[in-house]
């Protein structure tokens, strides 16, 4: 890989700053919501320890990021880049949350513009793991242009396998899409 997953990234609403080991209790204030991960494959990840095996697979990923609210500075979420695959030209985006107060603002779509603009420079594809109980992220990935395309047991770092759904983006059709809107 001759690209940098964990460089800052940086919109009119938000910075991704690389994860720190020091940005636990900040981002697990945000995350102890249960309403959080109702949707979620793991539903206890609002408990201490079950987030502090999430945050430890976060920081082994070295694709892992802090979402700060530009206006405000503070910690609202956070989502990854992980699993790149050369051969095929590949990433995953995920393992993304937000505090609730975010929800409905247009944050996630603003972080995965973001995100997306940023890697398509260096990959063809994008893919996503989605709870397959997680409806609101479904819904949310939909929107972007990503098409589910199959349907895989996804074994999270330090959890049981759990069903996911697999969407796809290409570099093309995420450049046409936004085409379109622009």
């Amino acid at each position: 890989m001759n690209f940098d997953i964990q460089c800052p990234l940086e919109n009119e609403q938000v910075i991704l700053y690389p994860l720190q080991e020091q940005d636990f209790e900040d981002l697990y204030a945000i995350s102890a919501d249960p309403k959080i991960w109702e949707q979620h494959p793991n539903k206890d990840r609002w408990k201490k320890e079950v987030f502090k095996t999430f945050f430890d697979g976060a920081m082994l990923s070295q694709g892992a990021f802090k979402i700060i609210d530009k206006d405000k500075g503070t910690i609202i979420g956070s989502s990854r880049f992980y699993d790149y695959n050369e051969a095929e030209s590949s990433i995953l985006i995920g393992y993304t949350f937000f505090a609730t107060t975010y929800w409905g603002k247009g944050i996630n779509h603003a972080v995965k513009a973001l995100m997306l603009n940023y890697i398509f420079q260096h990959v063809s594809i994008v893919y996503f793991h989605i709870g397959a109980e997680n409806v609101r992220s479904q819904i949310a990935i939909s929107r972007l242009g990503a098409t589910k395309i199959r349907e895989q047991e996804v074994t999270y770092f330090g959890e049981r396998p759990k069903l996911n759904f697999v969407y796809r983006i290409t570099k093309e059709e995420w450049l046409f899409n936004n085409s379109m809107t622009t």
